[in-house]
């Protein structure tokens, strides 16, 4: 604390506590050659791991506050001079590198301050600081910036707030230090991010056009190997049709390329999408690898899908942003449901004793929760989050979460708040209007679940379990009548008891109707469906007045969910609100039964989470085939 004396004001260090919402407002100033100057070098000495060095060069320093009181100070200063995986990114030579160092700029320092406990300020102050940097730094040193990098010790963070800002990233330092004319070798390596602050930077300081995927190479390996599934798009392809479909393969993948880092990924990435929709017996890698690339591309292919550093989480962005152009509309639904897969052995991450939907009792599977949307449009799968069992975070666990790549900082979460989670990203994003969110009963029983929905603003349209006791009538409250024999009752309670939902659904005064729900492939599916106002039991008291409503399959069995939807809404559009909920199950069908969805033998956190997101973009790709939305000749 010796350069005590050199601060102007006395730092406050009451914890704060709260969201970002209940300590604005927050003003972010630029402190360089001001009295604030000092207390930003101060900061940084005695809270930052890197501590504080004199800044030379460009520079610009800024500090938060809320109200009066620092809250964080963020540094920015000239770019790294070498920098392999920065360079690739911006896919220029050497020569070119002092045209463009100077309009990047390098985030060196940011510190949130350690008695400041407030939820999303970092990337709130990162989203702030980036929209006013291009202006500060042009008055200060004129120059116009058109991207930003910054590296992340890995040993100590997780780059969570980089990543949700969509900074890409793009690689690791090799270790070195500059010192003095020279490099020092200290093997920290450093994670690298970068954020373009201009789309176009490319052309504007001159790169060469980005390395495509050689065509005879494509065309001999994977394109126009006439291997698609006969199930997903018929058989008899001409060679005029599978030279079509390749180049829509081409064009459709290459979308997604900036989540690359280099040209090897991107080969990589279209052999695994097309091996997905191929008719191979078994979708994962080794026969992926094998038809498309031979013997000495499985360990390739392995690691593109385990240790590879490309971005699948913008991947899943662009994946969605391109779905909602087709499918989305106001009045559609999210749809919420787990699919499990099962397993043997015990070291694939996620994998336990639970129950398994496939086998229909408790055994050996992974878990997942995944958010779908459909509309009148169309439907698809847009989120998807292994689901880890509670004991995978135990002690006995540690040695197999590090070796499945477990992020450090992910904790237990049950289905529902998995799915809640999902939902609230979906909402944030805003790609996705929806008036409804539909569940089964492993969701829609769960009060808590729908309580969350319908505060959100949501109708809900839940499954719930034939045992779910309700009342057709509100229940009168009072005190039982005594029976001669015992203490006299003294608490209140429902004066008649509730009756099961399968119990409801004898009551021969119930009108059915029969309705279409959708159209499989041996005619429309057909059921009978009904609704009845009822009270719902809770904890054995009366809760709220809520839908009931029940369809009866034609093998008899009778299917229940519960619907917040108001009282008069009409029967039509709860009848079409519950054929909303079919596509999930459409796409988990798909998924399984063509595209490999249940074929991966990946063991990591991450490699599972890429598998579906290819997934994903398999379903995508052959919806746009089969809407036709290429103008071509060709007769998809």
């Amino acid at each position: 604390m010796r350069a005590k004396s050199m601060i102007p004001v006395d730092i406050d260090t009451t914890p704060i506590y709260g969201t970002v919402r209940d300590i604005k407002p927050i003003r972010v100033e630029v402190v360089d050659g001001t009295t604030w100057e000092p207390v930003w070098n101060h900061l940084m000495r005695e809270y930052h791991y890197l501590g504080f060095r004199k800044m030379v060069g460009t520079r610009i320093k800024y500090l938060a506050f809320a109200g009066d009181r620092p809250i964080a100070a963020i540094g920015w200063r000239a770019a790294a001079l070498k920098l392999k995986v920065r360079d690739c990114f911006i896919e220029s030579s050497k020569e070119r590198r002092e045209e463009y160092l100077p309009r990047i700029a390098n985030n060196n320092r940011f510190l949130i301050l350690p008695w400041v406990h407030v939820r999303n300020l970092g990337s709130y102050l990162l989203s702030r600081i980036i929209r006013r940097l291009p202006t500060d730094w042009y008055e200060k040193y004129g120059s116009r910036l058109f991207l930003l990098e910054t590296f992340v010790d890995p040993q100590r963070f997780q780059g969570t707030i980089y990543r949700a800002a969509n900074w890409i990233y793009v690689g690791q330092t090799k270790g070195f230090t500059k010192q003095g004319p020279g490099y020092r070798y200290h093997g920290n390596k450093k994670e690298v991010y970068v954020y373009p602050l201009e789309p176009e930077f490319r052309d504007i300081i001159g790169c060469q056009p980005r390395e495509r995927l050689p065509k005879e190479e494509g065309d001999a390996m994977v394109l126009q190997n006439n291997d698609w599934d006969p199930k997903l798009l018929g058989s008899g392809l001409t060679e005029e049709d599978v030279k079509h479909l390749a180049q829509l393969l081409v064009d459709f993948h290459g979308y997604f390329a900036e989540c690359f880092n280099r040209c090897g990924q991107r080969r990589h990435g279209e052999v695994y999408l097309k091996g997905l929709m191929s008719d191979l017996e078994r979708k994962s890698v080794e026969p992926i690898a094998l038809r498309y690339l031979g013997e000495d591309g499985v360990r390739p292919l392995q690691r593109f899908l385990t240790d590879s550093t490309w971005d699948e989480e913008r991947m899943l962005e662009l994946h969605q942003t391109r779905l909602a152009r087709l499918i989305a509309t106001e009045d559609g639904m999210i749809t919420v449901d787990s699919c499990e897969i099962p397993k043997k052995g015990k070291e694939s991450v996620g994998v336990a004793r639970q129950y398994c939907g496939n086998q229909g009792k408790v055994d050996n599977c992974q878990s997942g929760v995944f958010v779908g949307y459909s509309s009148s449009k169309g439907y698809g799968l847009i989120g998807r989050r292994l689901y880890m069992p509670e004991v995978w975070f135990s002690e006995e666990y540690k040695e197999r979460r590090e070796k499945c790549q477990v992020p450090e900082n992910l904790r237990f979460m049950t289905k529902q708040e998995i799915a809640l989670e999902l939902i609230k990203q979906v909402k944030e994003r805003g790609l996705f209007t929806a008036k409804w969110v539909g569940c089964d009963c492993t969701f829609g029983s769960d009060p808590k679940f729908r309580d969350a929905l319908a505060a959100e603003g949501y109708w809900y349209f839940a499954g719930i379990r034939s045992d779910t006791l309700v009342w057709r009538e509100r229940p009168q409250i009072g005190l039982p009548e005594y029976k001669g024999r015992g203490r006299r009752p003294g608490k209140e309670r429902p004066l008649t008891p509730p009756q099961s939902v399968s119990e409801v659904a004898k009551d021969p005064s119930i009108e059915w109707q029969s309705v279409i729900l959708a159209d499989g492939a041996k005619g429309p599916i057909v059921a009978d469906v009904a609704r009845v106002r009822v009270v719902e039991c809770r904890d054995g008291l009366p809760h709220d007045d809520i839908w009931l409503f029940m369809r009866k399959n034609a093998n008899g069995e009778i299917k229940f969910a519960f619907c917040n939807a108001p009282e008069d809404i009409p029967f039509e559009e709860m009848t079409r609100a519950s054929t909303m909920r079919w596509p999930v199950e459409q796409c988990f069908q798909e998924g399984k039964g063509d595209l490999g969805m249940d074929h991966y033998e990946v063991r990591s956190w991450r490699a599972w989470h890429r598998h579906m997101t290819y997934v994903f973009l398999a379903m995508l790709f052959l919806l746009e085939v089969r809407l036709g939305l290429k103008k071509t000749t060709c007769r998809f």
